[in-house]
């Protein structure tokens, strides 16, 4: 091939031809939006959806971005280089490639064994339990629709219904999750159901008998094709190969094999008939619609079959005009729809693997630059509504359509083929700080099969009020439950990799409380890591380890020493023996032999990170984090942050003394057929309907007590009766609740210089019900917390006097007579209070944060 040495490493990429003038594009750029995409073929309005599809495919982005930077004397091809006949003669002889480098082995998650007490461990236990409450024929019952087989069951609401053309997709992802949860736990309820899934799809591709397979008819791709509008079909085709690909990785299915190839057979030749029915610039153009990562999982199956036409088929679905941005290294992303395209990185990452070609390589490693420098937020994760904004702008994007739950899942891919191949401490960081902030969070709490789509990062956001709001187990299936479901059934798979030698090597990257069977070195390893916490600022890991029996091995292990700890106040031990440990940002390397014990002990401090954004307005704007844990603060929208001007963290961030947990109480009172809760609305306090645990409600509800003599401590609340104690609102930390004189409205304030106002004494309910108390006032004997008699909607309280009320006794004893139990929300083990301009803050990790308000980033001022 003659021409420019560019020009020969771009024809790599495109296979044959040149990749100048192609379309890259997310035409119209709604439609690139899964979730527009899926409003617009659920609407009524026909007039609207003409108006969107009249120009599908023909709005391509400017060519010229990447085009005008490549040399104008270029010398194209041989016409027969077009023809189908040579692309396959080019690839029938794969033993030439000179496979990539000195990568690091995966440690097969059938040897990894979380801790069930560790939060990774909790995430997986939750999202073991939705797998295997989905149904089988529920799930398949669109795939037997499409075969003509009998349908029992029903199916699925959400982008799993009938009339979604989407459907499939998720059934995919229950393959590769279901695959990758049972080589995690060797559940064996949950073998028998993904079993029966890949059976049931077996039948019906049997029943079609072309080795076509999907919830959908081949007439999509007739559509895709012709580019003519239809919703991704290849998208779905991706999931389920993976999928099946998955159940053989996995569970050695070879029937799941089998199946893989049919289904690659089918499309190979459908590829290969528009290449030589038109050419093969029409298949790049039809990959302007979103293919997923086709070229990945083809290129996962020729590492497994060296079938050169698996690797023609994954060249063809490399998608030119978006590498070819990166291969000329123009940071020019903005605007791409970003899930979209980082597959088709992660495809060209397997690229480089199974061929050796350091193009590829190069490629990954300039995308990972640009999105960490120019398009990445505090969590790790990058996107807003679904798309790359424009560079170092990201304040003006802070809202609740942040971070795409699908696109982290697919950056964490990224990240971790790099680490594998360079061992550069700065992407374990990444893979950290990403899997801790943007994928731990977006289940809600422990509950199966409720999980989000967007992770909000505006000011006074919630997980609950974003567009998609939680989901549902059975009516959601977004493409980010599916990605969420494979997240949380992997978590064991990025802890450990290994060298093998004569001396085998181990590199732990992530701390993570579990158990690894260290098949090379011959040992059971135990990893064990005390659950950090606010007031003692340290990552505190044990390493223990036995010998297989009958088994000697020498080996090296080497400790991830992340780069957000400090070398002051670090320490390891091996045996007692003290370690010399390298600075921040590199790896302890360690000799290790059954036996021994090793502990590590690493400082944890508050930092804080300005946004990516290189506006001299936004300078002030920041996260606040600690170690990997990005802090939220509980906030309506106010974001105001007073720092002090020492430069000393202690004059604005404090922790929360564990012992706190134990002075936070609820008051309870029945009035009609509900149960009411004392309540600071808007820093007046309320009585209000009993919320759920994990709202702003709830946390409203919450106050803590604060003794007259500030040294007590109680280990349950019922201490608390007969004591003198002011109450402090939970979600306004400093800020107590205040009395302005008889039947006058309580409020939540500041502090008074006489804390009289602010004191009540604890006393037996008036009502003289067991576990009832009533709050009486230091000031006025005899006047208390009332409430009011018989309400049926939120009430406010005041102080009232049994003299001056103008209830009866008895209805004067039951309005100021309350339950008092623990409080309904609780200091998180990470837990600060930050001083703001008008108000302080409670920060707790994002991850941990259900439905209540929150800020991640913050105007941070002296």
């Amino acid at each position: 091939m003659k021409g420019s040495t560019l020009f020969q490493v771009l024809a790599i990429l495109s296979v044959i031809g040149s990749v100048l003038s192609k379309e890259c594009t997310n035409t119209p750029t709604q439609l690139s939006s899964h979730t527009f995409r899926y409003q617009l073929l659920k609407s009524q309005n026909e007039t609207w959806k003409q108006e969107m599809f009249a120009h599908y495919h023909l709005i391509p982005t400017d060519d010229s971005a990447w085009s005008d930077l490549l040399p104008r004397k270029i010398l194209r091809q041989e016409a027969d280089e077009l023809s189908w006949s040579m692309m396959y003669k080019k690839m029938k002889n794969p033993g030439s490639f000179k496979v990539g480098g000195d990568f690091l082995k995966e440690i097969s998650l059938h040897d990894v064994r979380l801790d069930s007490d560790s939060i990774q461990g909790r995430a997986q236990e939750t999202n073991l339990k939705y797998l295997l409450m989905l149904d089988v024929d529920n799930l398949v019952w669109s795939f037997r629709k499409t075969a003509n087989l009998p349908t029992p069951g029903k199916p699925y609401g959400g982008w799993e219904a009938p009339d979604v053309e989407l459907r499939g997709h998720f059934v995919g992802h229950y393959l590769s999750a279901t695959a990758q949860m049972w080589a995690s736990t060797h559940n064996d309820t949950l073998k028998e159901k993904m079993s029966a899934v890949v059976s049931a799809l077996s039948a019906c591709q049997k029943k079609m008998g072309t080795g076509y397979l999907s919830a959908f008819s081949s007439e999509l791709f007739d559509r895709f094709e012709a580019i003519k509008p239809v919703w991704a079909p290849y998208y779905t085709i991706h999931k389920i190969l993976a999928g099946l690909l998955d159940q053989y990785t996995f569970a050695n299915d070879a029937q799941a094999l089998d199946m893989t190839t049919w289904m690659v057979e089918y499309f190979y030749n459908r590829v290969q008939n528009v290449i030589r029915t038109h050419t093969v610039e029409r298949h790049w153009l039809s990959l302007n619609e979103e293919t997923g990562g086709m070229n990945d999982v083809l290129y996962r199956l020729f590492a497994i079959t060296g079938n050169p036409k698996h690797l023609l088929l994954a060249h063809l679905f490399d998608k030119p005009c978006f590498l070819g941005l990166l291969a000329v290294q123009a940071d020019d992303i903005s605007g791409f729809h970003a899930n979209t395209h980082i597959p088709i990185v992660i495809g060209s990452q397997m690229r480089y693997e199974v061929t050796g070609d350091p193009l590829y390589k190069t490629i990954s490693t300039f995308f990972m630059d640009i999105v960490n420098s120019s398009h990445c937020y505090a969590t790790g994760g990058t996107s807003v509504s679904e798309f790359w904004s424009d560079p170092k702008r990201l304040a003006s994007t802070l809202q609740t359509e942040n971070e795409e739950s699908c696109t982290t899942y697919n950056m964490l891919k990224v990240s971790r083929h790099l680490f594998r191949w360079t061992k550069e401490v700065a992407y374990a960081d990444y893979y950290e700080r990403a899997l801790t902030n943007g994928v731990l969070g977006i289940q809600r709490g422990t509950e199966p099969g409720v999980m989000i789509y967007m992770l909000p990062q505006g000011r006074g956001v919630s997980k609950a009020v974003s567009y998609h709001k939680w989901g549902t187990p059975f009516n959601s299936f977004w493409c980010c439950y599916g990605t969420g479901i494979e997240s949380f059934s992997k978590l064991g798979d990025s802890i450990y990799f290994e060298e093998e030698g004569s001396i085998p090597s181990l590199y732990i990257i992530q701390y993570v409380s579990s158990t690894l069977d260290w098949k090379s070195g011959k040992i059971v390893l135990n990893q064990k890591v005390i659950p950090v916490v606010s007031s003692d600022p340290y990552l505190r890991v044990t390493l223990t380890s036995s010998s297989k029996e009958g088994s000697e091995q020498l080996s090296t292990l080497n400790l991830r020493i992340p780069i957000w700890t400090s070398s002051k106040g670090a320490k390891a031990t091996l045996n007692a023996q003290n370690l010399n440990l390298p600075a921040p940002g590199s790896f302890l390397q360690v000799k290790w032999s059954g036996g021994d014990k090793l502990t590590l002990n690493l400082p944890i401090s508050i930092r804080t990170e300005q946004i990516k954004d290189d506006r001299p307005e936004y300078a002030s704007v920041r996260a606040i984090l600690y170690g990997p844990y990005l802090l939220s603060g509980y906030s309506s929208g106010d974001w105001d942050i007073k720092t002090g001007s020492t430069g000393s963290d202690a004059d604005w961030i404090s922790p929360v003394p564990a012992a706190y947990n134990n002075h936070l109480v609820t008051f309870s009172q029945e009035s009609g057929e509900s149960t009411f809760v004392l309540t600071n609305m808007n820093q007046t306090i309320r009585m209000e309907k009993f919320p759920k645990a994990g709202t702003d409600a709830a946390i409203r509800a919450t106050f803590r007590i604060i003794f007259d003599d500030t040294l007590e401590k109680i280990s349950s609340i019922e201490e608390a009766i007969g004591k003198t104690v002011m109450l402090e609102s939970f979600d306004y930390p400093g800020m107590v609740l205040v009395q302005q004189g008889t039947e006058n409205n309580l409020v939540v304030t500041d502090p008074p210089k006489d804390t009289a106002t602010s004191s009540f004494g604890i006393v037996h309910g008036l009502d003289g019900k067991d576990n009832s108390v009533s709050l009486e006032s230091v000031t006025q004997k005899g006047c208390y917390i009332y409430s009011g008699i018989n309400y049926s909607s939120s009430v406010g309280m005041k102080l009232s006097c049994n003299s001056s009320s103008s209830s009866s006794e008895a209805g004067f004893s039951q309005a100021t007579s309350f339950r008092m139990n623990n409080g309904l929300s609780a200091y998180h083990p990470i837990s600060f209070v930050a001083k703001g301009g008008s108000r302080n803050y409670l920060m707790v990790p994002l991850q941990s944060v259900r439905d209540e308000s929150y800020s991640v980033y913050f105007n941070m001022q002296p």
